[in-house]
């Protein structure tokens, strides 16, 4: 963002981008998360399974991306240092279950973390909803696809 469209937002950037580091963090956490159950899966099903967290773990870090562009056009730069991610994020990293087998299991987890990501993108769209219309739309589109996660990971469960 240049200088004009800095100053237009309506709230203090310096929180904003602690608000979005962290929700970048989360992302990257979530990725991981997801690729290593991908990797890992077994049992009934597991193929299925398999592509699944693959395809949600390559949106998680098209998130990551899409954050990280942004904290670099509000003027500063997302965490460098791995070892920070989890420190920074706003919830603990889920350990997936020692048993590969475990679907139900993975996906409490998986749906776990999707209800958490809509909280942290549904808070972060309220602070900036007419204060800082570039942050609140892409928050936006990243909490309906944490959406559609939760709800496609849902439906599994009631089966």
């Amino acid at each position: 963002m240049g200088k004009q469209a800095r100053a237009i937002v309506e709230l203090s950037l310096k929180d904003l981008v602690k608000d979005l580091n962290k929700a970048y963090a989360d992302e990257w956490l979530a990725f991981y998360l997801y690729w290593y159950m991908a990797q890992t899966v077994s049992g009934r099903a597991y193929e299925d399974m398999k592509e699944m967290l693959e395809k949600v773990a390559k949106d998680e870090l098209e998130h990551a991306t899409e954050l990280a562009d942004l904290i670099t056009k509000l003027g500063d730069v997302p965490p460098a240092n791995p070892m920070d991610l989890e420190k920074m994020a706003n919830a603990p990293y889920l350990m997936p279950p020692k048993n590969t087998a475990d679907i139900n299991r993975i996906i409490r987890i998986v749906t776990e973390a999707e209800a958490g990501a809509i909280e942290v993108y549904s808070k972060i769209a309220k602070k900036t909803l007419g204060k800082d219309h570039v942050t609140y739309q892409l928050v936006s589109h990243i909490l309906s696809e944490e959406v559609s996660h939760e709800e496609m990971f849902e439906n599994l469960l009631e089966r």
